[in-house]
């Protein structure tokens, strides 16, 4: 099973959407081993979207991410850093299709309600960077034998 990162940022806590977020994961048969509410800073900011400190929209993301705490998660399930990505839709939400959760709940590239790792390798990364040892907890539900057929775990 692999792990990702989905963080449900500020304009979703702020527009009531943290619920309807995580019911779509859960719906879909995702887990979440991992859930805390957390106030980003600059610091962990910067380094998270590192890829981005020189863009000119880098100050306003940065405003935004620290407008409201955030809710981390990790997911965890088969294939689950590409299911979530393709859960998640387009980063413009005028871009994503209807059905996604930018399609349906976004109409920005900047405030698009959630971010989700984009590789298996940087879903290690970031989950590192948000959860502590211990943060992360392994277990599998009860009715775990009808999310999957047996040949898939």
């Amino acid at each position: 099973m692999e792990q990702t990162l989905v963080i449900i940022k500020p304009v979703a806590v702020h527009r009531g959407l943290i619920g309807e977020v995580i019911t779509r994961f859960e719906r879909k048969g995702l887990f979440i081993i991992g859930m805390k509410m957390m106030q980003l800073d600059e610091q962990i900011l910067r380094e998270h979207y590192a890829h981005l400190t020189s863009k000119p929209f880098f100050p306003d993301l940065l405003k935004s991410m620290m407008a409201t705490p955030v809710i981390v998660m990790c997911i965890e399930g088969k294939d689950a850093v590409e299911v979530v990505r393709l859960m998640t839709g387009a980063t413009n939400g005028r871009k994503a299709l209807p059905g996604t959760i930018r399609g349906d709940l976004s109409m920005s590239g900047q405030e698009n309600v959630v971010h989700a790792s984009d590789s298996i390798d940087n879903a290690k990364i970031e989950l590192a960077r948000f959860f502590k040892p211990g943060e992360i907890l392994a277990y599998k539900p009860s009715d775990f034998r009808f999310y999957y057929a047996p040949d898939e775990v």
